[in-house]
This record gives structure tokens, C-alpha cells and sequence, in this order.
């Protein structure tokens, strides 16, 4: 293959391709945009974002009610009569709660199923995060796209639902309160919702599907979304996320389908003090709408029983387009693209274009920079977070200049491929170096059919890649123009996961960039197998590879905007009466060390309490805290009788003063039957036994400060092993402890336990109840609740009345 164009040309396109790519997945410069009243309008979106978003407005938070009335008055603006829904859920997160849901409903001309757009309006607790992607900017979408609808007055036959749930933050509670004690439930055909896991970015839409996604895909791309950014392997890729969405309840117990969209970069935003509206993209606001819009216009017409199916497709998109085919062709297309790469290979070999000798040797080169790009990359991470070991700080694995590590990293891997074709290839690469990056590249998608069909589209460049082989073989001609033309697939549907991996998943999986880097190197042989100086491009590589790392390190360091995360909690022990300070930092930092000292201990002897953490964090640090007094939960054994060989438990934790949150924890020897909060079972659970891992038994976030009320079974014999930590989020408002206020350059850790009153306490029966332990097979003993006398100063004494049979 001869030289025809410039290298430099080459590169030139290349960058100019992906350029264009970029700017054109995603509507741009939307912040001033003059909507007519009948279309999505970001600045009319952002009115209110900016409202729901002054302050958190966790669960039980102040604010938090205040959005609750915002919503039914825009609600009622609109014409629409809203119902609100309460009650307690106690979800397959074990997190039990109150939630507080807001409903609204828009008739349509037949009785079919309906369309409910969802988006919750609690912010995220512990982190005073303002919530104003996450998730105001849902309510957003859907407050102003239903406006926009109803605007057109326009007939449409299928009745639209408007569902915002409550404490999804704290585990999906509204979305399983909906579901499985809402009569509309059973009435919804599809459910579009509509989240942030980030500021920023392009959205991207997942499926949720029971089935097949068949019918998905198809009624989607007729809908005809103007950006569409998604594949079928996005899903598996989110699978593998700790997270889940209010869609998750509806797909798992109501058996309902429907679409996701959500903005993901800038995730060093989700959950903290920053998600406000100053770091929120309107870029990703104004995507969100351009999905809505259309969707809503089409399904609200649509015949919504269509989106069940039983057969799968592959799909994914391209600016301006979705591609889509059925899960049954990924085979065939792999056996077509094995059959014309052997046909093309043994055609060469038989025109002598190809020998075997030079093929073998092509895989040195390929397969050197594959192993030395993901190693180089995977151990540069792991020393970078030696020399900056406040990147340990953002729990969520992505630093502020995340995106500066990944083009560096890409770079160095572009460069580490030049320098590999430099040293273990000739200076013509001919088409007997293009065998060995499109066999790889069978294999894996070889893997992909058995394995993985979602990702069936990543036999696409093959084929791309073998016509620009087999061009060569039946022509022995080099077209550069056909060469351009045969990588852009590889570029469009390829480079996109180069940068989607990190920042889905954390620049720990960066070496998977790099890697793809090399694989997708391989694939554009045809054009930089043909650059002479291939190692001087190695070097301008390498040395823009070192630009970016500068250009990281002087973004490395903390200020306001770009803070750093830490964490603080004061723990009394109630049971020995010591207190101590808690921290989950590795690196503490002025404020911490006010508290913690500049030499504090390792937090130990905290194993009763494990708390639960996403990114499964643990206290760190501890120091001796001053006590304080604190007016301890009241611990009532309301019922404690035997029968059957089974001892039934009735416990209420009452709170003495403002809390939070209870989180119980139960020896993991102890097994608990039927057990039952504040009236509610576990949704997950099956049969009597309560599954659970570990010593945690559930997290109660208290509101209005009801108590909390348990009921549960254990085996006679078994000894009662429980602990109760019970907190408050006002450790810093909390005069009595005269907190020192965080730096501007400082916000609380998301994630976890902090700015927290905690009360540890062991849950046992106390002289308050003379616990009944009648053990009788039959006939059955009635308990009644007891009855409190007065009793001496020394001791309480409760008479309990029961009744024999």
C-alpha cells in the first residue's frame, strides 16, 4: 500500500471527525433560546430548577416539603388535579421510610394503557446536595415538556401519568409505594424516566425491559428523537453500576417497561454540595427535553401493548441516526465476516500478496501495544494516586480532571502504537499487518455472540475493515479516499466507549481505554500503517500525552467549585458512655484534624454497626470526643411472649429528640422470621425467614419523628443480639457542639454517614416491660399490651394483663 495523502492531512481529519461527532450528539448553545410556547424550552426548564434546588430537600428536611407544595401549585397551573399517596415501604435496599408522592393525571380519548413520565424531587441525603440535576432537572423535563403538550391541545388517546416519587434517594421507597399499592399501577403500559447520575454530559437513554426489547427499539426509533446517544450494550455496562432507578421497581415488581434517560459526566457533582445549578449543564437539560417531546407526542398515541416482545435487537446510534437488527443476525454476521476474511486471506496467499511469515510477524506489533498500553495505563493510574492521594478523596473514582487523564492516557497509548509499528514492522506496512488486528477482532466478537449479544454492533468496523482488506486483495490499489471512508465506522461507533468507560465507571477501568485505543489502532491500519515517520509521530504523541498530564496536574488541587470531600460524625456509645469523633477521610485536612488531632487512631470496635455504604467505605479514623449530653431513644419491648418454640417480639424506638435515621443491626446468627416496620414487610421477601447479609438489618430514615416499630420472630433458644445507632443530620447546626464551618474549598463526603449525631445502644429488654415468656403448644395464649403503674423511684415496674384460654 503506497503513500498517497499526508500523515498530517490524515490526522487532521481524523481530529476534525471527532470533533464534529462530539458537537453533534447533543443540542448545543440552548441557554438563551427564545422557544415558541408549544416547544421544550431550557430557560423556562431552569425556573424550575432553580426553585426546587435553593437548598437540600432531603426526606424530612424543612425544604423538602416546601418542593413537595411547589410542585402541586406548577401542577396546578398546568389544570391538573393532583393526589398525593403516603405510606411506609421497606425496599429490597433495606431502607424503610414515609414517602410522600406526588400524582397527576392527564385524560386521553381511550381506555387503554397508560403513559406515566417519572422523576422523584428528593435530593440526596448526608451531602446538603441541592439537588438541581439530581433530580430537579427530571421534574424540569417533564413540568415544562407536559406544559409545551398540553399547549398544542392536541387529541390523544392514551391517558399520560405524572408520577414524582418520593425518597427514591433512599431506596426507590416512592416508586415502590406506586407500584405496588397505587391502583394506577396496573393501568401503565411504559414509563419514561427521566434522571441525573451527574451535571453534565450527553444523555444517555437505557431500557428497562421485562422481555424482549424488540418492541422498545422499534416504537422508539419511530418516535424519531432528534439526539439520540445509546446501544445495546449500555445496559450491561449500567448493570454493572451500584446504582439503580425508580424504573428498576417497576421493571421488577410491577413487570412494566420503559425507557431511561440520564446525564452521567461531571459525576464528581452527584450527591454532593455541588449538584447546584451553577455546575449544571443546560446543554444536558436541553437533550433531556429533546428526548421527552417527541416521545411523549408519539406514545401518547401509540398502542403501548406493541412494546412487549419476546425476541431482542441489537442497537445503537450515530449522530442523527438508530441502527437496530435482531439478536438472531449477530451470528450469521459473524460466520459472513469469518467466511470473507479467510476467503480474502487465502486469496492473497494465492496471488502471493500475503504470506504466512509476514502475517505471524504482524501480530507482534498489534499484540505488544495491546499488552503495553493497558499495562503502562493500569499501573500509571495506580502511581498517580500515589503522588495525588487526594484523588482518594471522591469516592465516586472520578477527579476533577478526569477528562485530562483520559486524553492522556489515549495519547500515550496512539503513541505507544506508533512506537511498537516503528520498531516491529517495516517502514511500508502492507496488507499482511492488517490480518492479524481484524482476527482479533473476529475473536472478540466471536466471544460477543456467545457471550454478550448486546454488543453484536461491534461487528460493524469488522466489516469495514475487511472491505478495506479485501480491496486491496482483488485490486492491489491504495485509495486513501477509500480508506477514510472504510475507518469512520470504527471512529463513530468505537471511539464513543474510549471515553464513556471512565466516566461510567471510574478512571480505575482507564486502562480499558487505552486498550480499545490500541484495538481501534489496529482497525484504521489501512491509513496510520502508512505514515513513513512513525516514530516521530510516536514522540508528537507522546509529548502530547505529557501536555495533558501537566495540564492535569496544575487542575489537581482542590478549590471552591472543585472541593474536596470530607467527613465527620460524633458517635456516643450509650452502653459504656464515652463518645468519640469518626471519620471515613484517608486524607484529613485542617477542618478534620480540628477534631481528629494530627494523630488520631484507626477506627476500631465498630464491627456491631456496619454501616452501609455504596462504594462499601468504613470509618477510618477515630479520636476521644468530649460528652455531651444527649437525650437518648426510648426502647419499649411492647410484646416478648413464646410459642411454638418461636419467641415473638414487639419493639418501638421512640426518639427523645430530632432524628434522622435508625439503622438496626442484628448478629448474623440470628435468624428473624416475619419480621415486619411500622406495619410493612420486606418487598424481597420470600417465605418467613429475612434474608440479609451481614449484620444489618435495615435503615429506618425517620419522618415527622414517628417511631419506629418492630415485629419479628426468632427460635426460642436464640439470644436477642441487637444494636441500634440512631442519627441526626445536625452535627453543625447543633449549638451545643459550636462547629467550626468548612472552607469554601471543602463540602461533605456523599455516600456515607456525616455531619451526624449518632447514639449507639444496645436494643435488650430493660425493667421498663417484665417481658411474658408463657410457653404453651396449645391452647394459644393472647398477649395484650402492657400497662404502665407507677412505681417506686428505683424502678419501673409494667404489669402485664394476659388472658388464658
Amino acid at each position: 500500500m503506497k503513500k498517497d495523502l499526508s500523515s498530517i492531512v490524515y490526522v487532521l481529519f481524523f481530529s476534525a471527525f471527532l470533533a464534529l461527532v462530539y458537537l453533534s450528539i447533543m443540542p448545543r448553545w440552548t441557554m438563551n433560546d427564545e422557544k415558541p410556547l408549544n416547544e421544550f424550552s431550557t430557560k423556562r426548564a431552569l425556573v424550575h430548577i432553580k426553585k426546587m434546588s435553593q437548598k437540600p430537600h432531603f426526606v424530612s428536611s424543612d425544604y423538602h416539603n416546601q418542593v413537595a407544595n411547589y410542585l402541586q401549585v406548577e401542577l396546578h397551573k398546568l389544570g391538573l388535579q393532583t393526589q398525593f399517596q403516603d405510606g411506609y415501604t421497606l425496599t429490597d435496599w433495606g431502607n424503610l421510610t414515609k414517602s410522600h408522592n406526588i400524582i397527576a393525571r392527564i385524560k386521553g380519548s381511550e381506555n387503554g394503557k397508560a403513559l406515566l413520565l417519572l422523576s422523584h424531587y428528593d435530593s440526596a441525603p448526608h451531602s446538603a446536595s441541592p439537588g438541581a440535576s439530581d433530580d430537579a432537572s427530571g421534574i424540569a423535563t417533564i413540568l415544562e415538556s407536559v406544559r409545551a403538550f398540553l399547549h398544542t391541545k392536541s387529541a390523544h388517546k392514551n391517558d399520560v401519568i405524572i408520577l414524582f416519587t418520593d425518597a427514591e434517594e433512599l431506596g426507590l421507597n416512592g416508586a415502590a409505594l406506586f407500584v405496588t399499592q397505587h391502583q394506577w399501577a396496573k393501568e401503565v403500559g411504559l414509563v419514561l424516566n427521566f434522571e441525573a447520575r451527574g451535571t453534565s454530559g450527553p444523555s444517555y437513554m437505557l431500557m428497562e425491559t421485562t422481555k424482549g426489547n424488540a418492541g422498545m427499539v422499534e416504537n422508539f426509533a419511530a418516535a424519531g428523537p432528534s439526539f439520540t446517544v445509546s446501544n445495546s450494550l449500555m445496559y450491561s455496562i449500567y448493570k454493572m453500576l451500584p446504582n439503580d432507578t425508580d424504573l428498576t421497581v417497576f421493571r421488577e415488581q410491577g413487570k412494566i417497561q420503559g425507557f431511561n434517560f440520564a446525564f452521567i459526566d461531571g459525576h464528581y457533582n452527584y450527591h454532593t454540595a455541588q449538584d447546584d445549578v451553577q455546575h449544571l449543564d443546560v446543554n444536558s437539560l436541553a437533550h433531556q427535553g429533546s428526548y421527552l417531546m417527541p416521545l411523549l407526542s408519539y406514545f401518547a398515541n401509540a398502542d403501548l401493548n406493541s412494546v412487549q416482545a419476546v425476541e431482542d435487537k441489537v442497537y445503537f446510534s450515530i449522530p442523527f441516526g438508530f441502527i437496530s437488527y435482531p439478536f438472531s443476525w449477530v451470528m450469521s454476521m459473524l460466520i459472513i465476516a469469518f467466511v470473507l476474511f479467510l476467503f480474502f486471506v487465502f486469496l492473497g496467499i494465492a496471488k502471493r500478496i500475503l504470506t504466512m511469515q509476514k502475517i505471524v510477524k504482524g501480530f507482534i506489533p498489534l499484540l505488544g501495544s495491546l499488552f503495553a498500553s493497558g499495562l503502562i495505563t493500569f499501573l500509571g493510574w495506580k502511581l498517580l494516586l500515589q503522588f495525588y492521594p487526594q484523588y482518594n478523596d471522591l469516592l465516586n473514582g472520578f477527579t476533577y480532571n478526569g477528562h485530562d487523564y483520559i486524553e492522556a492516557f489515549v495519547l500515550l497509548s496512539i503513541a505507544v502504537c506508533f512506537a511498537f509499528y516503528h520498531f516491529f514492522a517495516p517502514n511500508k506496512i502492507t496488507a499482511n499487518h492488517f490480518v492479524a488486528p481484524l482476527f482479533i477482532w473476529l475473536l472478540l466478537n466471536a466471544g460477543i455472540a456467545f457471550g454478550l449479544r448486546g454488543a453484536g454492533f461491534l461487528i460493524v468496523p469488522v466489516y469495514f475493515g475487511i472491505f478495506a482488506f479485501g480491496f486491496y486483495i482483488l485490486t492491489q490499489k491504495y485509495n486513501p479516499i477509500l480508506n477514510l471512508i472504510f475507518c469512520v465506522p470504527a471512529l463513530l461507533i468505537i471511539a464513543p466507549f474510549v471515553v464513556m468507560f471512565p466516566v461510567g465507571l471510574g478512571l480505575k477501568i482507564v486502562y480499558g481505554s487505552a486498550v480499545l485505543t490500541a484495538l481501534c489502532f489496529g482497525l484504521l491500519l489501512p491509513v496510520f500503517g502508512n505514515f513513513v515517520q512513525k516514530g516521530t509521530w510516536s514522540v508528537l504523541f507522546l509529548l502530547a500525552s505529557i501536555g495533558f498530564f501537566a495540564k492535569a496536574h496544575t487542575a489537581s488541587e482542590y478549590e471552591k467549585g472543585k472541593a474536596k470531600s470530607n467527613s465527620l460524625v460524633y458517635l456516643y456509645d450509650a452502653d459504656v458512655n464515652m463518645a468519640q469523633w469518626l471519620t471515613y477521610d484517608k486524607n484529613l485536612d485542617e477542618w478534620t484534624k480540628n477534631y481528629l488531632g494530627e494523630n488520631p487512631r484507626e477506627a476500631k470496635g465498630l464491627e456491631a454497626i456496619p454501616l452501609f455504604s455504596k462504594f462499601d467505605t468504613h470509618f477510618t479514623f477515630a479520636a476521644k470526643a468530649p460528652l455531651k449530653r444527649i437525650a437518648q431513644p426510648t426502647v419499649d419491648f411492647l410484646t416478648d411472649s413464646i410459642s411454638d418454640n418461636q419467641r415473638y417480639l414487639k419493639i418501638r424506638i421512640a426518639p427523645n429528640r430530632k432524628v434522622n435515621r435508625y439503622d438496626i443491626f442484628a448478629n448474623e446468627k440470628m435468624d428473624l422470621y416475619n419480621i415486619r416496620a411500622n406495619g410493612v414487610s420486606h418487598l424481597e421477601q420470600k417465605g418467613k425467614i429475612y434474608e440479609r447479609e451481614g449484620k444489618r438489618l435495615l435503615s429506618y430514615y425517620v419522618v415527622d419523628n414517628e417511631p419506629l416499630v418492630l415485629e419479628f420472630n426468632i427460635n426460642a433458644g436464640t439470644v436477642l443480639d441487637m444494636q441500634l445507632l440512631e442519627s441526626s443530620f445536625d452535627l453543625l447546626q447543633d449549638p451545643s457542639f459550636a462547629m467550626k464551618k468548612r472552607a469554601d474549598w471543602m463540602m461533605p463526603t456523599p455516600f456515607v454517614l456525616t455531619d451526624a449525631v449518632a447514639v449507639k445502644k444496645a436494643i435488650r429488654p430493660s425493667a421498663r416491660v417484665i417481658r411474658d415468656t408463657v410457653s404453651v403448644m396449645a391452647p394459644k395464649v393472647k398477649f395484650v399490651r402492657p400497662v404502665k403503674v407507677k412505681a417506686t423511684p428505683d424502678q419501673e415496674i409494667a404489669v402485664v394483663k394476659d388472658s388464658a384460654k
